[in-house]
């Protein structure tokens, strides 16, 4: 049951930093979601669930940002 939840929360914190991302720049969820996982940023965000749940969630957008760009992403 432990393991369950535990990836419950790294979902449910990926979930909001889509949709925070694509407020941001003006996406949809969905579309903010293509371009994550496009350009490296969701698995970004699941590798450093760790250190990134514990910034605020405007610096883990800056974040997801420059980690997109880094790797073929054009939006700012």
């Amino acid at each position: 049951m432990q393991k369950i939840t535990v990836k419950m929360d790294v979902i449910r914190y990926i979930n909001c930093c889509i949709v925070e991302f694509g407020r941001r720049l003006g996406l949809e969820p969905k579309w903010a979601c293509r371009y994550l996982y496009l350009h490296g940023g969701l698995e970004f965000l699941d590798k450093n669930y760790q250190a990134e749940h514990l910034l605020p969630l405007d610096d883990t957008i800056d974040d997801l940002i420059s980690y997109c760009k880094r790797h073929g992403g054009t939006l700012e």
